[in-house]
């Protein structure tokens, strides 16, 4: 995976950019000895690695004010980062930027249950939002898998979403506002704690934009009441094909349930030896919960066990209680832990169509015969959103290229059939090389320009989203 030259003119002004980084923030929250600094070398797409230059952990948005004007001073490329839990490489460094961690920002400023907001600083993890408002009876609706550790700002900067985000939608349905510091060190402040902000929509810019057009330091975030009760059923099925089928059946039928979950056969026994939650036998698996007032629950339960039924299941599984809801959720909460275990992996995340889950399942299984590579379905099918986990063996000469070249044909299919690269784990640098097979010159133009806008010497999060060879005339000299 190429990535620019480091300037040897930034690399030559160490010692005084360290000095002035150390200026304005405590001597402990900037990280310079070339051993420490191999902690942030990677996120969680750690075949590539990169140690900064220097590491820093402001606790407030002045704090983030200052580093930026330093470096925008010193033309210091700067990487934002959250948790460093982004699976596409989105806070890689290169050898001559800062990375401005935010993970010690963790507080929450101000909770509005009549307002139904709560703004908290970014560096606070996903579950801990919820936390702070559950003895209240609401909670934060996106949950991506990571929730115990990712951090709310790479949620906004990857537009993250998890299991419920069918019904609830994913981070830009639920972001409402947020304080977010240019390159050049302003502190703006975008939308607020209403259900539309006046002016133009600058938050639906910025949600999703991968640490390009700013760094959000604090974030005002929709709170929902906690429903009455929720319920899963599981459904098994002889093959994917038919399983995709099922879950466009239901989504035409006008159900929506708070999630539907599915896992194909490798999947279910890594899972199943790895959690034991009594999961059957089969080749895929549907998860599906419904929520509501007990009668509603009923209701909707009995609509998809019924359409579930006309797809001759191998078991048909409704949760009794609490104890047995988890049970069922157990295995899918495990799955990329129990894939862990078995083999190295990369985890895609295309999008595509409902309608089209049974051609591109049948299709993954031809290609991953093709390319020689097992690959095990996981992923959040009731908006589409593929998680297909390559497996490979990274000590096996060739193996991690051959894996990046089935992952490239599998987005590339999500395209085809009128999807797209990404749903939540964004672009970063795994994705960056594919971005003309989705986008015409004339699209990446545009998008361009909105980075010349708001960084217009491109020293955040250099490398990332776009093409090198696209971006080499734009880049900072």
């Amino acid at each position: 995976m190429d990535m620019p030259v480091p300037s040897p003119s930034i690399l030559a002004r160490k010692d005084r950019i360290v000095a002035r980084l150390r200026a304005v923030l405590p001597a402990d929250a900037v990280i310079h000895d070339p051993q420490e600094v191999l902690a942030y070398e990677c996120d969680a797409l750690s075949a590539y690695r990169c140690p900064p230059l220097v590491a820093v952990l402001p606790r407030t948005t002045a704090e983030v004010s200052a580093v930026l004007r330093i470096c925008h001073e010193e033309g210091v490329p700067v990487v934002p980062r959250g948790a460093g839990t982004s699976l596409a490489g989105g806070a890689l460094p290169t050898a001559d930027s800062v990375i401005l961690g935010v993970a010690r920002m963790t507080e929450v400023l101000e909770v509005s249950f009549p307002d139904r907001f709560i703004r908290v600083q970014t560096g606070r993890t996903n579950l801990a939002v919820t936390a702070a408002v559950e003895d209240e009876g609401f909670f934060y609706a996106p949950d991506p898998s990571s929730q115990l550790a990712c951090a709310i700002a790479g949620n906004i900067a990857m537009n993250s979403g998890g299991a419920h985000c069918l019904k609830y939608g994913v981070t830009t349905n639920n972001l409402l506002g947020v304080t977010m510091v240019m390159m050049d060190g302003r502190v703006v402040e975008v939308g607020g704690p209403w259900m539309d902000a006046p002016g133009l929509d600058l938050l639906g810019l910025i949600c999703g934009s991968e640490g390009q057009l700013g760094v959000v330091t604090e974030a005002t975030l929709r709170i929902l009441p906690k429903p009455e009760g929720a319920l899963p059923v599981l459904i098994g099925f002889d093959s994917s094909e038919v399983a995709g089928a099922c879950v466009s059946d239901i989504i035409k039928a006008g159900v929506l349930p708070v999630a539907i979950e599915f896992m194909d056969g490798p999947c279910i026994k890594a899972c199943e030896a790895f959690a034991q939650a009594g999961y059957p036998d089969c080749e895929a698996l549907l998860i599906v919960e419904v929520e509501g007032a007990e009668e509603e629950i009923r209701h909707q339960l009995h609509l998809i066990m019924d359409i579930a039924r006309r797809h001759n299941p191998v078991d048909l599984r409704e949760a009794a209680d609490a104890d047995q809801a988890k049970r069922i959720w157990l295995g899918r909460k495990s799955a990329f832990g129990a894939m862990g275990q078995i083999n190295d992996y990369m985890c895609l995340d295309g999008t595509i169509p409902v309608s089209s889950l049974p051609y591109v399942l049948r299709r993954i299984g031809e290609l991953s015969r093709d390319f020689g590579l097992e690959v095990a379905n996981v992923f959040h099918a009731g908006d589409g959103n593929m998680h297909p986990l390559i497996l490979y063996n990274a000590n096996t000469p060739g193996d991690q290229e051959k894996c990046e070249e089935l992952g490239a044909e599998i987005l590339k299919l999500c395209v085809e059939v009128g999807g797209c690269l990404t749903g939540e784990h964004g672009v970063g640098i795994e994705k960056r090389d594919l971005m003309e097979v989705q986008y015409g010159p004339l699209d990446l133009e545009a998008q361009l320009r909105v980075k010349d806008v708001f960084d217009p010497r491109w020293l955040l999060n250099p490398a990332k989203v776009f093409p090198l060879h696209v971006t080499a005339s734009r880049r900072a000299g």
